[in-house]
């Protein structure tokens, strides 16, 4: 991993054009997912999409290869959501993290569905976890979604929350007891 931290730190720092398109094919399904998830707005989620990669373009010559590439990344996409929350909405910060009923999430492509039974099945699945999810307060959703949906791990999340390690814990702990409170709930 550092070798390849390194490799990306120095594509990023002479804008190569290889490294950055396959960045972005390696992130164009989990980052839009993820941005979705804070802010509800599928449109939104695309624009922010994009507007990273500017970002990462722009700032590239600042990423430090000690820390993965994806905590960086995943940083600069939650504080361009955060950014574009309060052009909106300047009242109420959370609700980045409390999308609108209006819609439901849109689930991005997996290509590594075995079927399209299974691909329905998992997708059934999936809504039901993400209406459950909405339930939940947004500081615990968010690190739920950090972890479990895009996969990192609990020093990753604090340098994408801007948190303590500790502050993490609590937020994964609370989370996912209230998330077993509601699946028991509603099963």
């Amino acid at each position: 991993m550092e070798d390849e931290t390194r490799e990306i730190a120095r594509g990023l720092r002479r804008h190569d054009p290889d490294l950055l398109d396959e960045l972005i094919a390696r992130y164009q399904y989990r980052l839009p997912r993820y941005l979705w998830s804070l802010t509800g707005n599928r449109e939104a989620a695309e624009d922010l999409f994009q507007e990273t990669w500017i970002r990462v373009l722009e700032k590239g010559h600042l990423y430090d290869p000690r820390w993965r590439f994806e905590a960086w990344l995943f940083s600069i996409a939650r504080n361009l959501a955060i950014d574009l929350l309060r052009r909106r909405q300047p009242e109420s910060l959370e609700a980045l993290l409390h999308p609108d009923d209006e819609g439901t999430a849109r689930e991005w492509p997996d290509h590594q569905s075995a079927s399209p039974f299974d691909a329905a099945a998992a997708g059934e699945e999936a809504e039901r976890i993400r209406e459950l999810l909405r339930r939940l307060p947004p500081d615990a959703r968010e690190v739920l979604v950090l972890r479990f949906q895009e996969d990192m791990n609990l020093d990753e999340i604090a340098v994408v929350v801007r948190a303590p390690l500790s502050t993490v814990k609590s937020r994964l702990y609370r989370g996912l007891e209230a998330l077993r409170h509601l699946v028991a709930r509603t099963s």
